[in-house]
């Protein structure tokens, strides 16, 4: 089954900030997200989305303590069948007018495709029991902790 999906917008950096750049004609959909404080956000991995990459099922060892080879699907990796990736963002601002939603950090390059924006809802994205392999049980528990959390010793790229 093929599907056809249209971006409404980019993610640029702009004073300091990520800036999600929504385009004019999507615009009114940013209205109600203010008072929001965090939004889930779906993007295109486009510098992954060549078909050699969209090719790959098991990746080798990304992970320092992880598996010799893992499957695409139990990694975030943007080389998957669709490249998609999923955010959660912190909102520091939202300006429906000109399309600007300012967060300090999304892990999407410049330029990044955002083919969705959905409001984080404590009731329906939060788990209260989590689950997770033996060898990323040390990760942290909480984004807020990420910042400041070693990722170069977990990666192997």
């Amino acid at each position: 089954m093929q599907f056809t999906v249209s971006s409404i917008g980019k993610v640029v950096r702009e004073d300091g900030y990520h800036v999600l750049a929504v385009d004019e004609e999507y615009r009114g959909g940013l209205s109600g997200l203010q008072g929001f404080s965090h939004m889930i956000v779906v993007w295109w991995a486009h510098l992954y989305a060549q078909d050699e990459y969209r090719q790959i099922k098991v990746l080798d060892s990304p992970y320092t303590y992880g598996p010799g080879k893992i499957g695409v699907f139990a990694t975030r990796s943007p080389v998957r069948p669709n490249p998609l990736g999923i955010s959660v963002v912190q909102i520091d601002a939202v300006d429906p007018d000109t399309g600007v939603v300012k967060t300090p950090y999304i892990d999407a390059e410049q330029g990044t495709p955002i083919l969705d924006i959905k409001p984080y809802h404590p009731s329906e994205d939060r788990i209260r029991e989590v689950a997770v392999p033996e060898w990323c049980e040390d990760w942290p528990k909480w984004m807020e902790d990420s910042e400041d959390f070693d990722w170069e010793k977990v990666f192997n790229f």
